[in-house]
């Protein structure tokens, strides 16, 4: 079974799509195979345009909370990763400057 390439949708699609779904009235099942869409997808893109319209729960993250969220923990993984090699280093130099016994 060979797999489909992974499509990818701007924001303005994804828009364009969540308007359709909110202003015709019918099911995402139907609307998006209209729009050859996954329903998945698009139940996911409807879900999201509601946290980001504070539509949803409390406790949803929106949109720009996410991306927030994805660069912070990429930032401290980084931070991280420099600091075990620090402390590897420092162990080094501490090893290679201290007297022969």
């Amino acid at each position: 079974m060979t797999q489909k390439p992974r499509r990818q949708f701007t924001t303005e699609q994804k828009a364009e799509a969540v308007h359709i779904v909110e202003q015709s009235g019918k099911p995402i099942a139907q609307i998006a195979t209209e729009m050859g869409l996954t329903e998945s997808a698009l139940r996911n893109w409807v879900k999201q345009a509601q946290i980001d319209q504070a539509k949803a729960p409390n406790g949803a993250l929106t949109t720009e909370e996410r991306q927030e969220l994805a660069k912070l923990r990429r930032d401290v993984k980084r931070l991280q990763m420099e600091r075990d090699f620090l402390k590897k280093a420092a162990a080094f130099f501490a090893a290679e400057t201290s007297p022969m016994s």
